[in-house]
């Protein structure tokens, strides 16, 4: 009796013994109720969510590395600047030293993926994982995320609203990607040409957005109507689709 519900418990038998079933479900409740925090089970979750993140991350980071040595463009490069660093002369040495034909190709491909991962920025879902993106530091971090926001939409109702200063090219994409609803990640994946396009054509504007929005539209429904794959899909869905119903007599 040293917790104090189990004195509840016990002095609730004594005023009502007739109730055994109750008390022996009690009883046996606390017996076997797991004796573990869950402050801690937390804590390992989040933890092992965090290490499968980052390894994913990695994984797809490794993979677009891998496909971007495969591309001819971005491979000719690497093997120039490799050449260049006299990088690929160190593979073929002679003598002593001398290696198989595989293991030159294997360290040549090694040096030209390590060429593509300095040289080349990866945006997007693929791009270098970081270790504060994942959820053990967002979560510790939110504090300071959620001050940080604070204070920078105080900044801009200063600055754009009370002051009505000009925006900058920062803020015009800003305003931009708010409009499309992309995440940070997929605007900065985007092509420098088509940033530079949204900014031309004054997309942070609302109304010259939304000119431009309806003209994506309607090009997509002309590639959509002379796309062969979806001519048969609307062919499928108008004689064989769902919803159809057919009479076949015996």
């Amino acid at each position: 009796l040293q917790d104090e519900e189990t004195r509840k418990d016990y002095d609730y038998m004594l005023d009502h013994p007739e109730e055994y079933y109750r008390h022996y479900y009690h009883y046996y409740s606390r017996r076997l109720a797991p004796k573990v925090d869950v402050r801690i089970v937390i804590l390992v979750t989040v933890c092992a969510i965090s290490v499968f993140q980052f390894f994913s991350w990695w994984s797809s980071y490794n993979e677009a590395i891998n496909y971007l040595a495969t591309v001819p463009k971005y491979r000719i490069q690497a093997t120039e600047i490799a050449r260049q660093q006299g990088l690929l002369n160190k593979t073929k040495e002679k003598g002593k030293n001398r290696r198989s034909k595989e293991e030159i190709r294997e360290e040549e491909e090694e040096i030209i993926k390590d060429i593509i991962k300095n040289k080349i920025d990866i945006k997007g879902g693929y791009q270098k994982p970081k270790i504060y993106d994942i959820l053990l530091f967002q979560i510790l971090l939110a504090p300071f995320y959620l001050g940080k926001y604070l204070v920078w939409n105080c900044w801009w109702i200063y600055c754009f609203s009370i002051k009505g200063q000009e925006y900058g090219v920062e803020e015009k994409l800003y305003i931009i990607r708010k409009y499309m609803k992309m995440s940070p990640s997929q605007f900065d994946s985007l092509e420098d040409h088509q940033k530079e396009t949204f900014l031309e054509r004054r997309l942070w504007i609302r109304e010259k957005y939304e000119v431009y929005k309806r003209e994506q539209e309607e090009e997509l429904k002309k590639k959509m109507a002379m796309d062969p794959r979806w001519k048969r899909y609307r062919r499928w869905m108008k004689n064989e689709g769902p919803g159809r119903l057919t009479f076949i007599d015996d």
